[in-house]
């Protein structure tokens, strides 16, 4: 490894890097940039966060995941569906969203009900499994939890992921009808959203606390659904022998459990950030 030149690339080429960690057999070793004073974008790296949620719901016994996602969704949103529409959705479970294996979905909700949006969107073959990458899919898995749990979603991440992570200070997004949104809108600073690469790299725990089962744990971080760029799991994205957590404009954590590394950056770059990941994998990954 050599870090120091990754560094170089990043200053010769001007690329908008906030900051990066460098993980080692779990421990932090090299460090650039801003990594702990300033809130940064995470863009879609928040369906990850939004993805442990769901994996301690499920360890709680609450949500199956074989189940129609109507099941857990405002019932009076779903009475007004059309015949048509509900028979379409009945076909949709809680993992085919986690998987983004829905087609035709759009990418993102619009209006002032996002959750009707997406309830009226038309589905041509509910049956298929496509991959087709939306933000509607984390968003609705983040309305049914909250409708599931009771509470207010973020509120309930606070608890179980940010205090035993020990990350104190972050902002989230919320929908037009005042839902978690779930698909973007998180800030973290790096060396915090380092922790949630941290907590599925190790299997589900944190400094030897348990936060997520390890079941889970692998079904999320395993390819669950194929598509060009490898596979994807549960709103987590295969990478090599290992998964990544990804947003735009590079926002990424690179987790190798095999190598015991874990890299992790967060950006501002216009674009495919192609350039900078080749830079990583030449010198931190040396291929």
């Amino acid at each position: 490894m050599n870090f120091e030149a990754f560094v170089k690339d990043i200053q010769e080429n001007q690329w908008n890097v906030f900051g990066v960690e460098v993980y080692e057999n779990g421990v932090l070793t090299h460090g650039y940039g801003d990594t702990e004073d300033n809130l940064h974008e995470l863009y879609s790296a928040t369906k990850t966060v939004l993805s442990i949620a769901v994996g301690i719901t499920h360890d709680m016994g609450l949500i199956d995941l074989d189940r129609c996602i109507l099941d857990y969704l405002p019932k009076e949103k779903v009475a007004k569906m059309s015949a048509k529409q509900e028979e379409t959705f009945r076909k949709i479970t809680v993992k085919r969203l986690l998987t983004m294996s829905v087609g035709d979905l759009p990418f993102r909700a619009e209006g002032e009900s996002w959750i009707d949006f997406a309830l009226s969107c038309e589905i041509s073959h509910p049956e298929e499994k496509t991959f087709n990458y939306t933000n509607i899919n984390s968003y609705l898995v983040g309305v049914a939890l909250t409708e599931i749990l009771g509470r207010d979603l973020g509120a309930f991440i606070e608890e179980k992921i940010f205090e035993p992570l020990g990350i104190q200070r972050f902002e989230y997004a919320r929908c037009p009808e005042g839902y978690f949104y779930g698909a973007s809108g998180m800030r973290l600073t790096v060396h915090d959203f380092s922790k949630i690469g941290l907590l599925l790299y190790n299997k589900g725990t944190y400094q030897g606390r348990r936060i997520l089962s390890e079941e889970y744990d692998e079904l999320a971080t395993s390819v669950q659904m194929q598509n060009r760029e490898g596979g994807y799991g549960y709103f987590v994205w295969k990478y090599r022998d290992g998964f990544s957590i990804n947003g735009r404009q590079g926002q990424k954590c690179y987790v190798l459990p095999k190598r015991e590394l874990m890299i992790t950056q967060l950006c501002n770059i216009d674009g495919p950030a192609d350039a900078l990941r080749d830079s990583m994998e030449r010198w931190i990954l040396d291929t």
